[in-house]
């Protein structure tokens, strides 16, 4: 689909409503402000086509499996394993589905689930010209990162903004009414190019790939630990068993929250540096990195609105836990801003 003529599925692409350099007049909804892009030249995003991706999520998830299994093999685990009747294949092959099938799963639904969860309305005809300029700012960015347009939304609540989306031809950007009536408008431009840099950059399936690692090493290890566990508790007990007893559902479960609560860790530091790097692509879209400091500032003194957990990590504003938290305090990301200048 041509992003030239089409702004989505289903939109029709609105005619400039506000000329390049016009003073913004005080339309309700959104501050004053003066419109940044005046020209629009392509920014080099890495871009990798649709084949590559899958081909690359592919790859990754057999490594992984893999590199378990060596690992396991190496070790001796295999051998232990399969004395005390467990199947080490069976077992690596029921991590990969659970721990990457959830993790795609989850991306596939989560426009869809975007929409309903957050009672999102997509603009399909812009019915003022706050819409019509939201949906010029979204296109004029999208020509920028060289990815088709995006879906537009809009939904109520607390400043916030996402993109979520399985493919990054095929995105979603949505701001809420909050986000637009507590920002000036090149604030709020900042913010969108932050959005859009998300789905430049593939960040959703990044994200869903790191996922879907961690998933596998908690799914295997806490089986595997699980049956070490209970095959430890049963030694010596000479009565027959048809499978594993009590002490390996216990331990997994255990270890399935307690190894849960690492994996979330490490899936939080990836995307803080996806934060850092979805900033400077607005930084690099608009020109100055101004208006995206000064986007953040202002975030720094708001509330912002909560989003469902799967789509924490590709909002503007993140929780408050430093470890668990999708994104970085607000003061490291303006001084990687002030740093870039």
């Amino acid at each position: 689909m041509n992003c030239l003529h089409r702004t989505g599925p289903g939109v029709a692409l609105v005619p400039w409503i506000i000329g390049p350099g016009r003073p913004w007049n005080g339309v309700p909804g959104l501050k004053s402000g003066r419109y940044p892009l005046d020209n629009i030249e392509p920014i080099d995003f890495p871009h990798l086509s649709f084949m590559k991706r899958i081909a690359l999520f592919l790859l990754t998830n057999i490594a992984v499996v893999a590199v378990l299994g060596i690992t396991a093999s190496l070790l001796g685990v295999n051998r232990f394993l399969t004395a005390n009747g467990l199947d080490l294949g069976a077992l690596l092959g029921f991590a990969f589905i659970m721990g990457f099938g959830g993790a795609i799963i989850s991306l596939l639904m989560s426009k869809p689930m975007a929409k309903m969860s957050m009672g999102v309305r997509i603009i399909n005809q812009p019915g003022n010209a706050d819409e019509a300029w939201i949906v010029q700012t979204v296109h004029n960015f999208a020509l920028k990162a060289g990815i088709q347009m995006p879906e537009v939304g809009i939904y109520d609540g607390a400043p916030n903004a996402f993109a979520t989306g399985a493919f990054k031809n095929s995105a979603l950007v949505a701001v809420s009414t909050g986000l637009l009536q507590g920002m000036t408008r090149e604030e709020v431009e900042a913010v969108i190019g932050h959005e859009v840099a998300h789905v430049a950059n593939g960040d959703m399936v990044t994200m869903t790939l790191i996922q879907g690692v961690m998933n596998t090493f908690v799914v295997f290890l806490s089986r595997l630990i699980g049956y070490a566990i209970d095959s430890f508790l049963r030694k010596g007990d000479d009565r027959e068993s048809s499978g594993p007893g009590i002490g390996y559902y216990v331990s997994t479960i255990v270890l399935d929250i307690l190894l849960g609560f690492v994996a979330a860790i490490i899936v939080a530091w990836f995307s803080r540096q996806r934060e850092f790097r979805a900033d400077a692509g607005a930084a690099t879209m608009m020109g100055n990195s101004l208006p995206m400091q000064r986007a953040l500032a202002r975030l720094g003194g708001m509330q912002p609105g909560e989003m469902p957990k799967n789509m924490a990590a590709m909002g503007i504003a993140g929780g408050i836990g430093q470890l668990f938290s999708t994104h970085p305090p607000i003061e490291q990301r303006i001084a990687a801003l002030q740093a870039r200048s």
